[in-house]
């Protein structure tokens, strides 16, 4: 299980999640902040992205800001 803050830049022109050198995840997404559509497009980005089903995939907290919390089960700490 991986526990990890991210941050969040919607209304972008293309999704997509970037990994930074400090260990950092920063997921670009086109959804509005609107009627939790962002939300919904970031477990959507990061259960793509690490491989799992979108019920691996929960915010913790955060749910309307732009840095959240997020847990994704079924991913190696180590390997992210």
């Amino acid at each position: 299980m991986l526990k990890k803050q991210v941050k969040v830049k919607p209304q972008a022109k293309q999704a997509k999640v970037i990994h930074g050198e400090d260990d950092s995840i920063t997921v670009y997404l086109k959804s509005p902040p609107i009627d939790g559509r962002a939300n919904q497009e970031l477990i959507q980005l990061l259960a793509k992205e690490f491989g799992v089903p979108k019920s691996a995939v929960k915010i913790l907290g955060g749910h309307t800001t732009r840095y959240k919390w997020v847990e994704i089960d079924g991913v190696n700490p180590s390997l992210a």
